[in-house]
């Protein structure tokens, strides 16, 4: 008897009263944002090129951390964000990943030669997903020297 009147005065307590689900976790805070600091879109410099890697809304975790509302970066470079990002990011020449939690590199001429190059960043999660929807920067040109 004890029991029932227990349950039912939660249920009595609990009616009216909306109780949100947890947030997924590849949850982005609607204000959340990757860009790229430097260099500027339009930008020609001189070989070794700084990326500096920005971030709004959002932590950084390194890779293989499992922490809500956090990634890494992946850099792009002359590279389209790939179809499938479902699956862990791939580790290339044209896809630099960035997970210790890195927010900025220094390319030589072996990473980006002289000529035009587009760049972007994409965060993604401890496992290299990329979150759906995926939180990309605006892709940039330069032209290296």
């Amino acid at each position: 008897m004890r029991t029932l009147a227990l349950a039912a005065l939660l249920l009595s307590f609990g009616a009216g009263v909306a109780i949100a689900a947890p947030a997924p976790d590849n949850y982005w805070p609607s204000d959340a944002k990757a860009y790229i600091i430097s260099p500027r879109n339009g930008a020609t410099i001189k070989s070794p090129v700084t990326v500096l890697f920005g971030l709004k809304g959002l932590g950084i975790a390194p890779a293989g951390v499992k922490f809500p509302n956090t990634g890494h970066f992946h850099l792009l470079i002359d590279q389209d964000l790939p179809d499938d990002l479902s699956v862990p990011l791939p580790m290339t020449a044209n896809i630099l990943h960035y997970g210790k939690g890195q927010t900025e590199v220094t390319l030589d001429a072996t990473k980006l030669a002289a000529g035009k190059h587009t760049l972007q960043l994409v965060i993604g999660d401890e496992t290299h997903i990329p979150h759906s929807p995926p939180l990309a920067s605006k892709k940039i040109t330069i032209t290296v020297q």
